[in-house]
């Protein structure tokens, strides 16, 4: 039972998470740089809704064990894992031993793999859970690219997700969980909460919400929390990249009424189900070369720039290792970008002023740093840590910046002819216009800016006048059945047939007879 705070006091609450979304398929190994620690109040200035004065921060005592978020990556070394889940535990330990807590707002992302490990933020809850007792609720805000295991289900009261991809709606989603969260606190019962697997795996850029069927799919939401009974509603489409029995879609709806949750879990379940052979990818799709192509003839066309090409394969924002050279080493081979091939130059004005981000290289970037600022430059750059699908790349040119960057370290830009190459010290994605400004690069100028990217992240959607998701290969490659998943549960669409639609019924948690067991 979820018993009220006493009267006068205000309900204390403690926020902590570990977060990052990891590619079973990267070569990278997350560790402590990737995850850059917030503790104290600094947990609490993280959250815009809990700003001192607001109504969020007055309505309840909020405090900050820690929090930690990553950019998507390979899967975390377990030592660091583990460190962090018991600084929590500890933490939270500590917060129960100062007086009573009544819940925890746990941050996490959804999709951590850890190395050795199945289930990992079903590990992460569970300790949590072990560490506050059976009373505290547990709200988890999550992204839509998460995956949810039974052990997660059946910890976690009030789950829920972004419902737009991209994620503009990320610190939204964050303050309906603290809302609701504090909506449930001194309630004498407990969240019901109806789940529904769904066995599709897709890539997230085959479901954006910018366009159907998930525009009007994660339309229907809202209807569906304005029913008596129902507190919210969420669909993880999850993430493809992983490879655990975990990794599917999900529908969780949550609220106090049990046969309404469980009937529109189902509701839902059976629309996403229902519109799964109509998902396409975001945008047109291509070879890099076809990609190049058409840029090429855009900007001959007269047509407004820049053109964008997604060097989807090896996306850092989906959990590519970063350092996959097989885009740069193509552009650098086409004389129609780099001005020369074979010894046979071309005049500067028929060549596109081209931005390519990025690769990072730890060693290549020092060698870069002991020259000046246009030297001739010759470097070998890339594959460091993923080399399986293209080596190390030769990059002769003229140094055109140096720069130092908060989480790339230090930057090079190389020019070679007018294609100007990205290297950086450490992993980053290049994924907002302001990325390339801050190097000096201005969006607007370039004919062609090709980033390690899915779907376009909003600045570089505004500005493009073009644009081609190029299928490259890479750790977090889109066509996912080059992927040979091993471990997820079949059948699974789009992997399989169905001679039968599965039956998608609601598992109900939250009950009476889980509370009684807690």
């Amino acid at each position: 039972m979820n018993h009220p705070p006493q009267a006068g006091r205000r309900p204390r609450i403690a926020i902590a998470g570990i977060g990052i979304e990891s590619s079973a398929y990267a070569a990278h190994r997350a560790g402590y740089r990737d995850f850059p620690v917030l503790e104290g109040t600094a947990v609490l200035d993280r959250y815009p809704f809990l700003a001192p004065g607001s109504e969020l921060r007055e309505a309840a005592t909020w405090i900050g064990v820690l929090v930690t978020k990553a950019i998507p990556g390979g899967q975390v070394l377990a030592g660091v894992y583990e460190d962090l889940r018991d600084r929590i535990v500890a933490g939270l330990r500590e917060v129960v031993a100062e007086g009573p807590l009544d819940a925890v707002y746990l941050d996490i992302h959804g999709a951590m793999s850890v190395v050795g490990m199945t289930d990992a933020e079903g590990d992460l809850v569970q300790a949590v859970r072990d560490a506050v007792g059976p009373e505290p609720l547990i709200a988890a805000p999550m992204d839509l690219h998460g995956n949810i295991s039974e052990r997660f289900f059946h910890e976690v009261d009030l789950p829920t997700c972004f419902r737009m991809a991209p994620h503009e709606d990320a610190w939204e989603t964050r303050e309906r969980s603290a809302r609701d969260l504090l909506a449930w606190i001194g309630r004498d019962s407990r969240p019901v909460r109806a789940w529904v697997r769904v066995p599709i795996l897709l890539a997230g850029e085959q479901t954006s919400t910018r366009v159907e069927p998930a525009r009007s799919l994660y339309g229907r939401i809202p209807a569906m929390t304005g029913r008596a009974g129902v507190t919210d509603a969420s669909i993880w489409i999850g993430y493809a990249w992983a490879d655990e029995p975990r990794c599917h879609a999900s529908v969780i709806v949550t609220g106090d009424d049990e046969a309404v949750v469980a009937a529109s879990a189902e509701e839902l379940a059976e629309a996403l189900w229902n519109v799964r052979e109509e998902f396409e990818f975001v945008g047109p799709t291509g070879s890099l070369d076809e990609a190049i192509d058409a840029a090429l003839a855009h900007r001959a066309a007269g047509h407004a720039r820049p053109y964008l090409i997604s060097d989807s394969g090896d996306n850092p924002g989906a959990g590519g290792s970063g350092d996959v050279t097989w885009t740069l080493t193509r552009v650098l081979e086409r004389a129609d970008l780099i001005g020369s091939h074979d010894g046979v130059p071309r005049p500067a004005h028929d060549l596109p002023l081209t931005y390519v981000a990025s690769v990072f290289d730890a060693d290549a970037i020092g060698e870069l740093c002991q020259r000046q600022v246009g030297d001739a430059v010759d470097v070998t750059v890339g594959a460091r840590v993923d080399h399986r699908v293209s080596g190390p790349v030769r990059v002769r040119g003229v140094l055109h910046g140096l720069h130092t960057d908060p989480v790339a370290g230090r930057v090079a830009v190389i020019r070679t002819g007018r294609v100007h190459a990205i290297v950086t010290e450490f992993r980053r994605a290049f994924h907002a216009t302001d990325d390339f400004a801050r190097l000096g690069l201005d969006p607007g100028e370039a004919d062609l800016i090709i980033t390690k990217i899915g779907y376009l992240e909003p600045t570089l959607h505004e500005v493009a006048q073009g644009w081609t998701l190029a299928l490259t290969p890479g750790p977090v490659d889109q066509d996912i059945a080059r992927l040979a998943h091993e471990r997820i549960e079949r059948p699974m669409f789009p992997f399989d047939e169905f001679e039968t639609a599965p039956r998608l019924r609601a598992e109900v948690g939250g009950s009476n007879a889980e509370r009684g067991s807690r």
